[in-house]
C-alpha cells in the first residue's frame, strides 16, 4: 500500500527582517528555506499547489493554504492546511513501493516556528532555525498521511550582497513510522533581483532516502529554478513559480506555483514571497 502524502515542506516564505537594509528571503517556491521570520505584526498568506514525484509515485498538493504571522520580533508562527493526491505507479519493478490505488483528499497539516538567532552583518550571515511538526490529519489507510506526528529540525543561513542573495543550510527529518526513514536534507540557493518586479533564482537541493512508503525511496539531488513576480500596483501581492529535476540519484521532478499576499501594521510592504506548491514534502518531505 502506498503512503506518500503530500506535505510540504515547505513550504516557506519571505519578507523583510530587521536590518539596516532590507533582507530578502526565500522559502516557497524554492525547497531551500531561510532564517528570516515575517516582520513583527505582519502576516503572509499563500494559495498554492505543486507536485513532487519519482518513477515510483507522483505526489501533488493543492489547493492548499499557508499562513505566517510575525507574532513577536524575530519569531514567526507558521501553518499549512493542504489538500493533495497520490498516484502510485504500480510497476512491479518498484514493489513493494509505489503500489496501491490513487487517492485525493486532506493530507497531513504542518505547524512551525521560525526563529532568527543572529542578524546579518557586513561580514556575517543571518542565522536561524525553522522547526516544523507534521500532524496526522491525512488518512494513513488511503496513503494520504504518515499516520504519526513527525518533525524537521533545520538550520538556515542567509547573506545579501547588492542585488544578489545567497541562502543555504540543511536539517534532519525524523519520521517514526513503519516503512519510512529518518533522513537528512540540504539546500543552497542563489537569487538575483532582475528589476523592481522580477526576481529569479536557482538552487541545488538534496535529500536522503525517505523509505518504501514514500515516493522518494532513494536519495536524490535536484537543480530547481524559479522566481517571484511583484505586481506593479499591489506591492503586497506576488506570483511564485519554480520547476526542478534531479541531476543525481533517483529521478525526481519538483514543481511549485502560487499566489502570495502580505500585510500588517504600518501598511503593506513589498515583502518577498513564495507561492503555489507545497512541495508535498511528501513530495520529498519538507
Amino acid at each position: 500500500m502506498t503512503s506518500r502524502w503530500p506535505r510540504f515542506s515547505v513550504v516557506l516564505l519571505v519578507l523583510l527582517f530587521w536590518s539596516a537594509k532590507a533582507l530578502h528571503a526565500q522559502g516557497p517556491p524554492y525547497q531551500t528555506d531561510d532564517p528570516v521570520p515575517v516582520d513583527y505584526q505582519h502576516y503572509e498568506f499563500y494559495i498554492f499547489g505543486g507536485a513532487d514525484g519519482t518513477p515510483v509515485e507522483m505526489d501533488s498538493t493543492g489547493p492548499a493554504i499557508e499562513f505566517n504571522w510575525g507574532a513577536i520580533p524575530r519569531v514567526q508562527l507558521h501553518a499549512i492546511l493542504p489538500l493533495g493526491s497520490i498516484s502510485p505507479s504500480n510497476k512491479p519493478i518498484y514493489a513493494p513501493a509505489g503500489t496501491g490505488p490513487s487517492a485525493f483528499g486532506l493530507t497531513d497539516s504542518e505547524l512551525g516556528v521560525k526563529v532568527a538567532f543572529i542578524k546579518e552583518s557586513p561580514h556575517f550571515p543571518q542565522v536561524g532555525t525553522f522547526p516544523m511538526f507534521e500532524l496526522p490529519t491525512g488518512s494513513y489507510d488511503r496513503g494520504l498521511g504518515v499516520g504519526k506526528v513527525y518533525y524537521k529540525i533545520p538550520l538556515w543561513l542567509q547573506k545579501n550582497v547588492g542585488k544578489w542573495l545567497f541562502d543555504g543550510g540543511g536539517g534532519y527529518s525524523v519520521v517514526p513510522q513503519t516503512d519510512y526513514k529518518n533522513f537528512a536534507y540540504t539546500g543552497w540557493l542563489i537569487k538575483r533581483e532582475i528589476n523592481e518586479r522580477l526576481e529569479l533564482g536557482a538552487e541545488v537541493f538534496a535529500h536522503g532516502s525517505e523509505g518504501l512508503a514514500a515516493a522518494q525511496t532513494q536519495a536524490s539531488t535536484l537543480i530547481d529554478v524559479g522566481g517571484y513576480y511583484h505586481f506593479k500596483n499591489h506591492p503586497g501581492e506576488q506570483f511564485l513559480f519554480a520547476y526542478g529535476h534531479s541531476i543525481a540519484g533517483q529521478t525526481e521532478n519538483y514543481a511549485y506555483v502560487g499566489m502570495y499576499w502580505t500585510w500588517g501594521k504600518g501598511g503593506d510592504k513589498p515583502d518577498q514571497a513564495m507561492l503555489w506548491i507545497n512541495r508535498p514534502r511528501n513530495v520529498n518531505g519538507f
